[in-house]
């Protein structure tokens, strides 16, 4: 890899282009929650790239054994909502009355779901609809890192992704 290419943001592993401007200013920890083993490669991926780093698992038991090694370090649960054994949002809830400020970002590819249906509950709870691109999930990892969440702006979100508003 040249040193253009390092500066561009390209790399090898991934081909992806990440602009130094989309770095996180601070490595920041996400724990990603899927089932689906394609989707959550290529999610883990994508994040890596955006210089992150991700802590995986594949259902809520493997999240909350890796969240309990690991949550001084973890910044973010992004987490389907449809999940084997317990959902996405049984487990945010679990994980919030251990770490209360923990933002959560729900996926789905179902447009009525757990979280669609009855709304985000929680501040610090977002939705972003499968599919999703590279960076759609960029873009809202980041708004939900860095930006402060105001009650109403998560409702509006679902309603807006459920196709309600």
């Amino acid at each position: 890899m040249s040193h253009t290419d390092r500066d561009a943001g390209i790399t090898p592993r991934s081909g992806l282009i990440i602009s130094e401007t989309e770095v996180p200013r601070a490595c920041r920890t996400i724990l990603l929650v899927e089932d689906e083993g394609f989707v959550r490669e290529v999610t883990r991926e994508v994040l890596r790239s955006a210089g992150y780093r991700v802590v995986e698992a594949r259902n809520a038991a493997k999240a909350m054994r890796a969240f309990h090694r690991q949550r001084e370090d973890v910044h973010l649960l992004l987490t389907d909502v449809v999940l084997p054994g317990r959902n996405g949002c049984d487990l945010a809830h679990d994980l919030r009355t251990i770490c209360p400020g923990l933002r959560t970002i729900f996926i789905s590819g179902y447009p009525e779901n757990a979280v669609t249906r009855n709304g985000l509950q929680q501040r610090g709870w977002f939705y972003l609809p499968k599919p999703f691109s590279v960076d759609s999930l960029t873009q809202k990892v980041r708004q939900v890192l860095e930006d402060n969440d105001t009650p109403g702006a998560g409702a509006s979100i679902v309603k807006r992704a459920a196709g309600n508003g």
